[in-house]
């Protein structure tokens, strides 16, 4: 479904026609852009504005079948972006991704968005606030989209941030690092690390390429040369968003391995005291199975002392093994 529509000149609003291709051209004989903002269109929805804007029908089929990796493809007549923005569900912990295709070319942006957790509204009504920035055209509205998207991965790798440090004080507490929660939550966590990373490291490269900084110093075609350093920002602060991400995947392995760890050990605390104990019940077991073979010659068999004796010299043995035991830290 097409969510607005808007004629922009000079940096300001005219509301568009109903005909796009009149939109278009009125946009294109003012000296503006027009912008057209859709919804999960339908394939017979997304027809009409693929003949009216001449949209290269394989971008046509990525925009409607979504789940692309985040990229910047040129054709003839128009550029294709793709987008990630992520949002963090902070009641369930987790990483969800959406998805805005952004097409561009002479006198008209088309944004196509997927998913509840990435609405362009707010993106809209910044823009139309800025007529001097809305006034540099299509690219402005680019600019403007990754520029949003990467300014909220910093706010999600915040969160994400605040959770590893949980998990981190949940495995090196004394009394809950050995939970038999702790793995599978780390390993959850390690997951959404991955979700995030799905969605900021491809995006690099098409950022460095609109930003001109590129190797071998190729130029995208449909962006303003004034709008580079915009971009070049805009890669700044996702470079900043990667090495955090690459930070994140490699503490939350460490504490993996931390606390798998930790459980070996206190597994070979657990079978050291196992082991103790055992060793103190095998003292009495001994002596009573030796004692128990009734033979007719056995020693002390016929002393009136011999039973107290016996249960002394049991007690006597316990008490030197258990203190061998307790200084040598095994129990």
């Amino acid at each position: 479904m097409i969510v607005d529509c808007a004629i922009y000149r000079d940096g300001h609003r005219t509301e568009g026609p109903e005909d796009l291709s009149d939109a278009l051209g009125q946009a294109r004989t003012a000296g503006g852009f027009v912008w057209i903002g859709l919804h999960e269109p339908s394939e017979r929805e997304f027809d009409h504005v693929t003949r009216e804007f001449g949209l290269h029908p394989l971008a046509v089929e990525d925009a409607l079948k979504a789940h692309q990796r985040p990229k910047l493809e040129v054709y003839d007549d128009s550029l294709f972006v793709v987008l990630k923005p992520v949002a963090y569900e902070p009641e369930t912990d987790t990483v969800s991704a959406g998805e805005i295709m952004v097409f561009l070319g002479e006198g008209f942006v088309v944004t196509v968005r997927h998913g509840e957790g990435s609405p362009l509204k707010a993106v809209r009504q910044r823009l139309e606030q800025e007529p001097e920035l809305l006034g540099k055209g299509p690219t402005s509205v680019l600019y403007a989209v990754a520029d949003a998207t990467v300014d909220h991965y910093l706010d999600v790798a915040t969160e994400l941030q605040a959770d590893l440090e949980g998990l981190e004080a949940e495995v090196f507490s004394p009394d809950d690092g050995g939970s038999r929660h702790t793995a599978s939550r780390i390993y959850d966590f390690k997951r959404q690390v991955l979700e995030f990373r799905r969605a900021t490291g491809p995006l690099a490269l098409p950022m460095t390429r609109l930003a001109g900084t590129a190797p071998y110093g190729v130029t995208v075609p449909f962006v303003d040369d004034r709008a580079r350093p915009f971009f070049r920002d805009v890669s700044d602060h996702l470079t900043r968003v990667n090495e955090s991400v690459d930070g994140l995947d490699r503490l939350v392995s460490d504490i993996l391995s931390a606390h798998l760890a930790q459980m070996s050990v206190r597994q070979n605390d657990d079978m050291r005291k196992i082991s103790a104990w055992a060793a103190m019940a095998a003292i009495p077991t001994m002596l009573a199975g030796i004692y128990g073979m009734n033979f007719e010659h056995m020693p002390e068999l016929r002393w009136a002392w011999s039973y107290p004796a016996l249960i002394a010299l049991m007690a006597l043995l316990e008490v030197l093994v258990f203190r061998l035991f307790k200084r040598r830290g095994w129990l």
